[in-house]
């Protein structure tokens, strides 16, 4: 697993819906991509920064924030804690 340092965290991104609260089935280029993920690892904090998110916390993080990376055959995302805009409960 990917154990990040400092104020980082690594998510993953949640699927998105692939249909309108309608009942409309979305084409997979007609999706949009998502802004939700799950929280898989979290950095200790540093002096100035206290992490607020865990593991398995459900995020919503900036649009482009973070550098995308492939571990062990997944897309996964690492991303400074101030990229992430809310945890969703």
């Amino acid at each position: 697993m990917i154990k990040p340092l400092g104020d980082k965290v690594v998510i993953k991104r949640v699927e998105a819906e692939e249909k309108t609260q309608g009942g409309i089935i979305l084409a997979s280029s007609a999706k949009e991509t998502p802004q939700v993920a799950e929280v898989l690892a979290a950095g200790p904090g540093t002096d100035e920064v206290k992490m607020e998110v865990k593991v398995g916390d459900k995020v919503i993080f900036t649009k482009y924030g973070g550098n995308e990376v492939e571990y062990d055959g997944e897309k996964l995302i690492i991303l400074s804690q101030k990229d992430i805009l809310a945890v969703i409960e």
